[in-house]
């Protein structure tokens, strides 16, 4: 199998594609083992675009199992950024299955006039009560409290001076 080629445009949309991505196979101490080609292919399969994280500290090595994989998996390279290989391949075209018929609505065995037994039964407009809802005061006070914007923002000594006990001093400066 051949390596994808890409134009430099499709590398650079694909590269802002990639950005932030996080890596999806991470090579073991095995290094590039059969079942770590297989898993990279489903995950090609899955995403189109993936990140493989390669623990080798050799560049040249790195570089090697980049091209590898790419060949063996008709893939494209699309970056090498430290020690995260970025690959991308189409995902393949399958064959649009054909639209079904839509279905009918309802149960075919019902009748629109039967009723479901654990359905209730709908009172009739005309004795549906009309006015506020009567729900449970508190569950109001807690919707108003909600909905009440934050208290305006006092002077610490309002309180105080309202019920007859000031810091201040009485009769003016210096005495």
């Amino acid at each position: 199998m051949a390596e994808m080629q890409l134009t430099p445009k499709e590398r650079q949309a694909l590269k802002a594609r990639a950005h932030g991505l996080k890596p999806v196979v991470l090579l073991g101490a095995a290094g590039l083992s059969p079942s770590v080609v297989r898993e990279i292919d489903r995950a090609l399969l899955a995403h189109e675009l993936i990140k493989v994280k390669v623990p080798v500290e050799d560049r040249g090595e790195r570089e090697q199992i980049f091209a590898t994989v790419a060949e063996s998996l008709s893939a494209a390279r699309v970056q090498a950024i430290g020690k995260l290989l970025v690959l991308f391949r189409p995902a393949p075209e399958t064959a649009e299955p054909a639209p079904e018929a839509p279905r009918p609505k309802g149960n075919r065995h019902m009748k629109t006039g039967d009723r479901s037994p654990k359905a209730p039964a709908r009172a009739p407009a005309s004795r549906v009560a009309k006015g506020p809802a009567t729900k449970p005061r508190a569950d109001r006070a807690e919707v108003e409290r909600l909905h009440r914007g934050a208290a305006p923002r006092r002077d610490p000594g309002t309180a105080r001076r309202a019920a007859g006990r000031s810091n201040a001093p009485r009769g003016g400066r210096g005495k």
